[in-house]
């Protein structure tokens, strides 16, 4: 990963890439939403296309000198289309939260008497942009959430229903980013359709997990999905909307003009170059490896003492109620980020805790099946992780699981990282 070129210009700069990828080598990445973009991603990340502007869509641009960026653009709506199995698709969204608010611009017109969403709550599992009221999407909409059942806190489809009934809103959004099982797409629909609405789904977390046939597609149940590019995806840091046909003029208006101005080339090619590698026989089976590597985790904690939320897990994810194990979440999260694990801390379901310390801690398997270890590896790192949260006032016992973590992580390393690799760092990182 030679950055030469910063190295002359601005070494204290440089002196923090290669700290950090040191870091990333020698670490346990556990948080679910982070992964590892490949050599080719990150190439194309990082080409001359950011010298290009491009306001407009393909063959509809503001600007010349397009004879390559269209193509580019083009190529990359045309794997995600067919990837995913929609009939349109938008790549041009900076990221996830704006892709989410383009959307609710799109699907809910301004002049619309009915102006209600209605989403997963954030401290459920939803995301901020679902409505929830720090976010910006609670003061151009009227938002209102769901939750999860108080005792399996696993999402109860016959409340949503009775809810979504009584809020009438003109647009369900279904999708999370802290629930641990997988979600019924087809069950959101009939409730969407009952109740008048149209169906969001936000599958930013598991598109990847959708794109190797890990997880259900939202794809056919919704009238439109919303997703990240990175995460399991394991692209470049993006957004995409997928939609159905009928919506396809609203979303893209929302996009730009609506939102946004010009498209970022370079992240545009760095999608059509993860969403070509999403195609093969290899990526699906990275996709189910996920899958299995997390459930696998989530017996080994089980059998540490661990609680778990929901009892385990469906997809990419884990909640750990690190209450379970003697501390707050934040304790739990800091100690792991010094014994070489990086994880970060959550609210669970009806979290008595406050959000800046809560009960919980998130941790996901994509980075680390990215890396290519696999079950056979999941007992021994579910107990560093329990042996990091008991320990967490042991600074000696801190740095031994650190140690043996960056022994483990050498002999695998991280897709987009190619020989000389970073030097392990000569003192223990807190």
């Amino acid at each position: 990963m030679s950055q030469s070129a910063i190295a002359v210009v601005d070494p204290e700069l440089q002196n923090l890439i290669t700290k950090e990828e040191s870091r990333q080598f020698y670490t346990a990445k556990l948080i679910p939403s982070e992964n590892y973009a490949s050599a080719a991603v990150l190439q194309a990340a990082g080409t001359i296309l950011t010298n290009k502007y491009s306001e407009g869509y393909a063959r509809k641009r503001y600007y010349e000198g397009q004879q390559n960026i269209d193509p580019i653009e083009e190529i990359a709506i045309a794997r995600a289309k067919s990837l995913f199995g929609a009939d349109h698709a938008n790549v041009q969204p900076y990221s996830g939260s704006p892709a989410n608010l383009a959307a609710y611009c799109a699907m809910i017109p301004k002049d619309s008497e009915n102006q209600r969403i209605l989403g997963l709550g954030l401290p459920a599992g939803g995301h901020l942009t679902h409505g929830w009221k720090v976010s910006i999407t609670s003061r151009f909409f009227q938002a209102f959430q769901y939750g999860v059942d108080p005792v399996t806190h696993l999402l109860d489809y016959d409340a949503i229903r009775a809810q979504a009934m009584q809020v009438r809103p003109a647009v369900l959004v279904c999708g999370a980013t802290a629930y641990p099982r997988q979600i019924d797409f087809s069950k959101f629909a009939e409730i969407a359709r009952e109740c008048g609405a149209l169906l969001l789904a936000d599958m930013a977390h598991i598109a990847g997990l959708v794109a190797g046939g890990a997880h259900p597609s939202p794809v056919p149940h919704a009238d439109v999905v919303t997703t990240t590019t990175h995460k399991t995806l394991r692209g470049p840091r993006g957004g995409m909307i997928l939609c159905k046909a009928q919506h396809a003029v609203a979303i893209d208006k929302a996009v730009f003009p609506g939102l946004q101005g010009g498209p970022h080339n370079q992240t545009t090619a760095a999608i059509a170059v993860a969403l070509r590698e999403a195609q093969t026989s290899e990526f699906r089976t990275y996709a189910h490896q996920i899958v299995t590597n997390a459930q696998a985790l989530a017996q080994a904690l089980l059998t540490q003492g661990a609680r778990l939320v929901t009892g385990g897990t469906d997809n990419h994810l884990i909640l750990l109620d690190a209450t379970s194990l003697g501390a707050t979440g934040k304790q739990a999260a800091k100690a792991m980020d010094i014994a070489g694990l990086e994880a970060n801390f959550n609210s669970v379901p009806f979290d008595p805790r406050s959000p800046f310390d809560p009960s919980g801690v998130r941790i996901g398997t994509p980075s680390l099946t990215s890396r290519g270890l696999t079950k056979a590896h999941m007992p021994q790192l579910a107990a560093w992780i329990t042996t990091a949260i008991r320990s967490r006032d042991d600074a000696a016992a801190l740095a031994r699981v650190r140690g043996e973590i960056a022994d483990l992580m050498a002999q695998f390393p991280p897709p987009g990282f190619l020989p000389p690799y970073p030097t392990r760092p000569s003192q223990e990182l807190g």
